[in-house]
């Protein structure tokens, strides 16, 4: 049986994925809460932002999941170590999903994948780090991944020498050579959301451009719109 945020993802995508990464747990909870009501529970999911969670912990996870529910909750813990202990600590908050990352031990995803199915949740691995993508993306759907979260920031864009462009052409190519689902992460807006969409991205990740907005409810709404028109 699949995971809950599976059967989700594979009937209301592509998805909008709100990072909620503050660390006042206040803020989160409003902006959440705020998005709930305006947005209802389809087409979109909360994420615990990993300085939520070292801020405050599981509590930050199972506060998120009792303002918002049903919408689900990602809890990126990106997790480097102890697989299974850290999938079963926000499986017991209430999470729908854990990270972890990509560029750990293949042993350590291994065992977090299998606790996460154990308990009904999806696993992510982050490739933030990674260097060679394709490669390791290909890999880790051999090891009971279920999301691949394409996480290239700014500073990795330059290092790796990546445009804007590019990125849209790797979301494009493992779109056809992966069974997995992709997630997109790092300095998405407005303008570039909908061109990973129509890439193939199933999860577009949203963080600053909407946490930072004097808007951000209009802004998450404009962005989920325009990526929900991509393939209606």
């Amino acid at each position: 049986m699949q995971p809950p945020l599976i059967d989700f993802i594979n009937r209301e995508k592509p998805v909008l994925q709100v990072a909620l990464d503050y660390t006042d747990i206040e803020k989160a909870l409003h902006l959440a809460s705020m998005l709930r009501r305006e947005l209802g529970h389809e087409h979109w999911v909360a994420e615990a932002g990993t300085p939520l969670i070292k801020s405050f912990g599981s509590i930050s996870i199972k506060l998120l999941k009792a303002s918002i529910d049903p919408v689900h909750v990602i809890a990126d813990t990106k997790t480097a170590d102890t697989g299974a202990l850290e999938v079963g600590i926000v499986a017991d908050a209430g999470a729908s999903a854990a990270t972890v990352l990509a560029c750990t031990l293949d042993e350590t995803i291994e065992t977090a994948a299998r606790e996460a199915h154990k308990k009904g949740l999806a696993l992510i691995a982050d490739l933030i780090a990674v260097k060679n993508i394709e490669q390791r993306a290909e890999e880790l759907e051999t090891l009971g991944v279920d999301i691949i979260e394409l996480h290239i920031g700014i500073d990795a864009q330059r290092a790796l020498g990546l445009t804007a462009g590019d990125i849209v052409e790797v979301v494009r190519r493992l779109s056809k050579r992966l069974k997995v689902y992709i997630a997109v992460a790092g300095g998405i807006n407005a303008e570039t959301a909908p061109k990973l969409a129509e890439a193939g991205a199933d999860i577009i990740i949203v963080g600053g451009a909407i946490t930072k907005s004097n808007e951000p409810v209009k802004t998450a709404r404009d962005i989920l719109n325009s990526i929900r028109s991509i393939r209606q």
